[in-house]
């Protein structure tokens, strides 16, 4: 899993929803992707997965 420009490994399989939930992350702050594809929050993910999660910029 790739966040904040840090890479981390770690055991886990379920959605995504409850990986954000785990990590403590507001899952309307930010885009999940796998392979360059946006993921949604009810998306299963698997321990060998590699994920990255962007913040989301918005402005006025």
């Amino acid at each position: 899993m790739q966040r904040k420009g840090k890479t981390e490994e770690l055991n886990f399989t379920g959605t995504v929803e409850a990986l954000l939930r785990e990590l403590g992350i507001n899952p309307e702050t930010v885009l999940v992707t796998r392979d360059k594809k946006l993921l949604t929050k009810d998306t299963a993910l698997a321990n060998k997965d590699s994920i990255r999660i962007l913040s989301v910029i918005s402005g006025g």
